[in-house]
Order: C-alpha cells, then structure tokens, then sequence
C-alpha cells in the first residue's frame, strides 16, 4: 500500500509540474497576444528623377514645331543668320573647344532679378529633369548669345527672342508651354540654382561656345553647317564654323536695361472680332406695330400755334415736355 502512495504522490507532482509549465507557455502566448506589435518602420525610397525615374524632359522644342524663316524646328532652338560683319584680317582661326568666359552681370537690382527669372524659365521649360550638365549646358548657350553679336545683348532679350511672332529661338516662348499650369517648386528651385551660378561666374566648360543645340529626336539641316561641341543631357551643342565661332567674336557687352521676363507683345494683327456689327434691319423684317417705335407721339409734341404758358423760356417753344411736367423739379412756394 505504501508503494503505491509513494508511485501514486510521484505521478500526481509530475502532473502538477506539467501543468505548471502549460500553465506558463499559455500565459507567455496570450501575453505575446495582448502586447502591442511593434511597428516596422520602412524607409521611403528617394523619388527617382531625370534619366533615372525614366522621366526624360527635352524642353519644350521637342514637341512643338514653328513655321518662321528664322524659327526653331522642333526640338532645335533656332538659328540665326550670321552678323552682316566682315571677319577681321587678323583672326586667328582655333578648331579646338575653348570655354567661354565667365559672365558678369552688371546693372541694377531690377536688371538681376529679371535675369535670373528668364534663365531660370530657360532652363526650366528646356531641361527641367536632366541631369545638372544638362541644365548647365544650356544655361551657357544662353549666356554665350548675349555676348555674340549675333544676338540681343539681353538675357531676357535672348530667351525670348522672336515671341513676338512664330520665330521663337526658344519655343516655350510661342507654344503656349508657359501657360500650361504652374511650375514644379522642386524642378525650378533646381533650375534657378543653376541659372544663379552661371549668372556668378561659373562656367560649364565642357560646351565650349555653343550657341545652338537641338534634342536626339531630330536632325536640323543647319547643324552640317555648325561643329558639334559636345552632347549631355538630352541634346547635342553646337557652334558656328570660322571666327564667327572663336572666342574673339564673343564680344558683345552685357546692356542691361533687361526687358520683361515674358514673351513679347505679339506682332500679328489682331484676329477678327467674334462680334459681328448691328446692320440696320429693313422696315418690312419689323413688325408693323414696331415699325414707328422712336417717332414723337403728337400727345407729347409742343402745340404748334402757340406756345405754352407755362413754358420755359430756356427749352424754347419747340420742347416736347407736356405742360404738367414743364415745371417739375422747382422749389415748391
């Protein structure tokens, strides 16, 4: 009998033993359960942009084409004739890519926020998600036209060359691009930093004294006549052939006085009015009871054989107000 308590108290503390155990196990498990989940915190991948979110944006040019002798095909920025100058005696002729000088603006407060408004639009409109040599080159065609002779000595005077009429040399300036909602913050912050170095100093040498450029998607017949300087971003930079394309020619001096940065005031006529003019309507069109409307009615005409009594001798004898009324408005006595 002994034996079997002793068996039988072993069995039941191994019992107990084991059901404390669950006991915990469970209890661990429905605490695991009531805790809070801990929050995995995923870190945002940086918005890819440029060539690398595959967001590729080759200006304006590229999608619109101008009819104009001196416009800009599409994807181009124009061309212009060469100054009706002659080539000094004494140039001398250098094939090599020699990078332009840095700018230096000069003028009044007016004249630099002016500046930096129409070469950040430039850069904006032309290259807003290149990558930043992209930007630059374009910054530096801009800035090399105000020094040629060939062009306004301006920088507003350059981007918007030609707005007044279908000739865009930059043709966001005619396509309406401007009009088409407002600009990224993140895109033009970007643009108006390059366009601030560049109008400091800084030089994107690389580009040499490109003056034209046109994007990947077309091929301008005047580029046989222009020597390539280079391609970034999306399109590939050119300069003129000869001293016109040597540093010496860059010689034209900043002007100031910067026009408004916008497009100009159209030259074309203005288009006809929608409106079209009142004409007279023939009497047999009008009712017969309209017909007369505007003739005096003889009730309210001045009798003809006597003036009125009452009259005022300023109106005359032929006013046509009824003698109730000839005296209204006078102080009452």
């Amino acid at each position: 009998m002994r034996l079997f308590w002793r068996r039988f108290t072993r069995m039941q503390a191994r019992g107990l033993a084991a059901a404390a155990i669950a006991s915990l196990i469970g209890a661990g498990f429905s605490a695991q359960a009531l805790a809070p989940v801990e929050t995995r915190v995923i870190a945002a991948k940086p918005r890819a942009i440029g060539y690398e979110g595959d967001d590729h944006f080759p200006g304006a040019a590229y999608y619109t084409a101008v009819d104009d002798n001196a416009a800009a095909a599409a994807g181009t920025t124009g061309t212009i004739e060469l100054p009706d100058m002659p080539v000094p005696e004494n140039a001398v002729l250098d094939t090599s890519i020699q990078p332009a000088q840095p700018f230096q603006l000069a003028g009044s407060s007016t004249d630099r926020a002016r500046a930096l408004q129409c070469l950040t639009t430039a850069i904006y409109y032309e290259a807003a998600t290149e990558p930043d040599d992209g930007q630059k080159a374009v910054a530096q065609v801009i800035l090399n036209r105000v020094r040629h002779p060939a062009f306004p000595a301006t920088v507003c005077g350059v981007v918007f060359q030609g707005s007044e009429k279908s000739g865009c040399q930059f043709s966001f300036a005619c396509d309406g691009a401007m009009t088409r909602g407002q600009p990224s913050r993140e895109y033009w912050a970007r643009a108006q930093k390059v366009a601030a170095a560049a109008l400091s100093g800084s030089v994107f040498a690389p580009v040499g004294l490109a003056t034209h450029y046109h994007t990947y998607a077309v091929t301008p017949s005047w580029n046989r006549s222009l020597v390539m300087t280079g391609t970034w971003g999306a399109h590939f930079f050119h300069r003129w052939k000869g001293y016109w394309g040597t540093l010496a020619a860059f010689s034209q001096g900043y002007r100031g006085h910067e026009p408004e940065p916008a497009p100009h005031a159209s030259l074309a006529p203005p288009p006809p009015t929608a409106i079209a003019r009142a004409s007279a309507t023939p009497r047999e069109a009008i009712q017969p009871r309209y017909q007369d409307s505007g003739t005096v009615v003889a009730a309210y005409a001045p009798p003809a054989a006597r003036p009125s009594p009452s009259a005022n001798p300023a109106q005359g004898d032929d006013s046509q107000i009824l003698d109730k009324w000839r005296d209204s408005g006078k102080p009452l006595r």
